[in-house]
């Protein structure tokens, strides 16, 4: 987690210097931020089944490989076009690194206090990479001779250690308790396809010739829209022929690459942690990317003078994660992922309203401190809650469609706020300075965090905690996935109503732990009657 988000923010904190170097304008900046996210949050679901299936070591140790070889190639090009395509290729690794590292410590770490640290520690690397790669990336881009060309050297030869720490230390990946293990190639290319074309279309919407109403930039808004829509009616049949493998050709379908009624798990809940950590993203990239700017471009500093001004967010991530580990088996998760993310649009708002003469003190030190509870606080008990929902052969996919929101939230809130902001700025007159403009698009951040926080207060207001204060209690293998399913089942039964039944209710609101045991059901879910694994 470390390596990759060293290579993700590294770059940013060089952006105006690649601007002057490459003579690009502000929409052109920021395709360069959009291209990772772009193919990660893409690739993410293909890599994370692809890790669940052939082992999550292999997968890891590829991407790394991969992650490594294009961040090299990323110090090289004089044309901004070249730098978009390799920064995609960069994400590719990052899309393979990451669903499989969260698959390996779910599989490693049964429910207990030890898994609620070890996914607080790996959500951790994201403040450790973050303040290790803006540091480092703003020292060698205003000391070195190669400016932001060195950062990538670095990250490059960090990367390809990773790579062989991981071939060293992590365990061979034990036997799939999954029976076909064929791969779902349709699917994975129309919800590729589908998502490549949004998030193209969102990062060049602004620098398209006549912007959002240029004709090809509708054409495949449309096409990117239709593809995901025939994805998800293309995992729906295959989901039916799975549950009912009686069906006439059902054995010619391969497991659909993700199950639809993942996202009905815990009666929505596990759908409304994924629009959580989109909206929440949304507002902190956002956050952070104007920040960036506003600091370099409006107020004049250095790189390093914002590394300075932003060290205090990178403090309060690492404090964040440790708290989780620590009590996430004592606080509600209501507390965490709405608190995080209300924390998260204060920091927007601060710098909605900032006057550029006041004292750090006032305004950016405790935007920065603040900044990154929502990030922290949902992505660590975001991934600890869906974890509990996935089976053990879904671990991987779960995380990478975590992980798959979280990239397109950073696309999306980018791309929403370079749109405000050019707007606005289109509108200053020319003896005007640009300051409405930026907090125009941190208002916009604002709306972004407020609207996580709300979902986080409705879905997960009687919850209870998400951490397991127990000692590990691994399963039997042989029976590890249809107890899981089980256990998944009982949990989100509904009665014919829709509403939840008398059974499962305790677990969810008034036990102190959603993972309290549930008494058997005679009835429910289609997932509680079918097989746990029918393929």
């Amino acid at each position: 987690m470390d390596s990759q988000t060293a290579n993700a923010t590294s770059i940013s904190i060089s952006l105006p210097t690649i601007q002057r170097e490459l003579d690009l304008t502000p929409a052109q900046i920021q395709w360069i931020v959009s291209a990772y996210p772009l193919s990660s949050g893409c690739l993410f679901l293909v890599f994370g089944r692809l890790a669940d299936v052939y082992g999550r070591k292999l997968v890891f140790t590829i991407g790394t490989l991969i992650l490594a070889i294009f961040t090299l190639a990323c110090a090289f090009p004089n044309k901004v076009i070249t730098l978009d395509v390799l920064r995609g290729l960069q994400g590719i690794g990052a899309a393979a690194v990451i669903p499989a590292s969260l698959g390996i410590l779910a599989n490693a770490f049964p429910p207990s206090r030890a898994r609620s640290l070890a996914f607080a520690t790996f959500a951790a690397g994201a403040p450790i990479g973050a303040v290790f790669g803006t540091a480092v990336s703003g020292a060698l881009t205003e000391y070195s001779k190669q400016t932001w060309r060195s950062s990538f050297y670095l990250m490059s030869g960090l990367t390809l250690l990773c790579c062989l720490g991981g071939l060293v230390s992590i365990d061979r990946d034990p036997a799939s308790e999954e029976k076909d293990k064929r791969i779902d190639w349709i699917g994975a290319f129309l919800v590729t396809a589908g998502l490549v074309l949004i998030v193209f279309v969102l990062s060049q919407g602004e620098i398209a010739p006549d912007k959002w109403a240029t004709p090809y930039i509708i054409v495949l808004l449309i096409l990117g829209v239709c593809l995901v829509g025939v994805f998800l009616y293309w995992q729906h049949i295959l989901e039916r022929a799975q549950d009912d493998p009686s069906r006439h050709h059902a054995k010619f379908y391969p497991p659909p690459l993700m199950k639809l009624t993942i996202w009905t798990r815990a009666n929505w809940r596990f759908a409304a942690m994924m629009a959580l950590a989109f909206m929440d993203w949304c507002s902190f990239l956002s956050w952070t990317y104007w920040v960036q700017l506003y600091y370099q471009n409006y107020m004049g500093y250095t790189a390093m003078q914002t590394v300075v001004r932003l060290l205090p967010m990178f403090v309060s991530g690492f404090l964040c994660n440790l708290f989780v580990g620590f009590m996430a088996a004592h606080v509600p998760l209501v507390f965490l992922v709405a608190g995080g993310a209300f924390a998260t649009s204060i920091a927007c708002l601060l710098f909605a309203i900032i006057k550029p003469g006041t004292t750090y003190w006032a305004y950016a030190f405790n935007a920065s401190y603040i900044s990154v509870f929502g990030a922290d606080f949902v992505f660590s008990s975001g991934t600890l809650f869906i974890a509990k929902f996935a089976l053990p052969h879904e671990q991987s996919v779960a995380g990478a469609l975590f992980n798959t929101m979280t990239q397109l939230g950073t696309a999306v809130g980018v791309t929403v706020t370079t749109v405000v902001f050019n707007r606005i700025s289109e509108r200053i007159p020319s003896n005007e300075d640009n300051l409405r403009a930026y907090r125009a698009a941190q208002w916009t951040a604002f709306a972004f965090g407020l609207v996580a926080t709300v979902l986080g207060v409705i879905f997960f207001r009687n919850v209870g905690v998400v951490g397991d204060r127990s000692p590990p209690k691994p399963q039997a293998p042989a029976d590890s996935i249809s107890a899981h399913e089980k256990g998944i089942s009982n949990t989100t039964a509904q009665d014919a109503d829709g509403e939840e039944t008398a059974t499962n209710t305790p677990a969810l609101t008034r036990s102190p732990s959603i993972e309290k045991p549930i008494p058997p059901r005679t009835t429910g879910s289609a997932e509680a009657r079918s097989p746990a694994v029918s393929s």
